[in-house]
Order: structure tokens, then sequence, then C-alpha cells
């Protein structure tokens, strides 16, 4: 009887973390790119080109996962700009921060220069996140602007100030 008693005890213990750990499992929440969000920052993007006459551009916006939000064309821009944009977003969405500054981050002999390997970055300027305290929710890439990655990181900064008033 004591050894049938100290079995269920002990079974008991055994399962308690486990019982514990399903009460408190629970939804997760997260903040996200909108249909609406992505729009207004490819139309603050637009605006900002407008100013260099950077009008054969592409504009990719990826939402938290990396998957494509929403991707445009003019309608003289060079092929490969799409699929560039859309590089340069999911670089800056990837390593939180701009493509720019991960491009000079990874160069040469730096300890980073490895992760060019990754399948889809790109070491090229025009990505810029969407950023939430330290959170990446999303980010903007552009490319075929005339100021080259300069310009290309300069019209997605005019995407991401679009919606800065959503970024918190």
């Amino acid at each position: 009887m004591i050894r049938s008693i100290f079995t269920v005890c002990a079974a008991v213990s055994l399962l308690c973390p486990t019982a514990s750990a399903v009460l408190e499992s629970q939804v997760l929440t997260t903040k996200n790119v909108s249909i609406e969000m992505a729009m207004a920052a490819y139309k603050g993007a637009i605006d900002e080109c407008k100013k260099s006459n950077s009008n054969d551009i592409s504009i990719a916006v990826v939402d938290r996962a990396g998957q494509v939000a929403l991707l445009a064309r003019a309608n003289n821009a060079s092929p490969h700009n799409l699929e560039l944009a859309r590089r340069k977003a999911y670089t800056a969405l990837t390593f939180r921060t701009t493509s720019l500054a991960w491009r000079d981050r990874t160069a040469g002999d730096s300890p980073y220069a490895a992760q060019r390997q990754l399948t889809d970055v790109i070491a090229l300027g025009g990505g810029v996140p969407f950023m939430i305290g330290a959170d990446a929710i999303g980010a903007i890439g552009v490319s075929g602007s005339n100021g080259g990655q300069t310009g290309d990181e300069a019209c997605a900064k005019g995407g991401v100030s679009a919606i800065a008033d959503q970024l918190h």
C-alpha cells in the first residue's frame, strides 16, 4: 500500500510540470505588416523617389516571416530590379538593419562575411526594416533609383517614414 501511494505521488509530481506548462500555453500574438501598411510604405517610397526623378523603380514589402506582402515595378523598370528589391527587403528584415549597413558589415575579411552565403540575402543597399523596438515586423526594398544603392535606401526610408506612426 505504501509503495502504491509512493508510485502515485511520483507520477503526479512528474505530470505537474507538464500540466503546468499546458495551463500556461497560450496563443501567440504578434505585430505584422498589413496590406494597408505595405501600400502606405510603397506610396512613401514612390514619393521620395520622385524627388530625384527616379521613376523606373521596383519596390518590395515583406512581412515579419519574409513573405512578400507587396511587389510592384514601374512600367520601364529593368526586369531584374523586382527580384533585387525583394532580396534587399528580405536582407533588411533578416538582419534588422539596412541592407546597406549589412553590406558594409559583411564586406571583405569581416567575421560576418559568411552570412553573404545565406539564401535570398543580397549585399546591396536599398532595404530598410520596419522596427518596433528591437522587433523587425517587415521591411521594404527599393531597386532602380537614379542614386544607385544610396538612392534606393533613401527611397526605402521614405517608405518607412510614411508608416512611422504605426511602428509602436
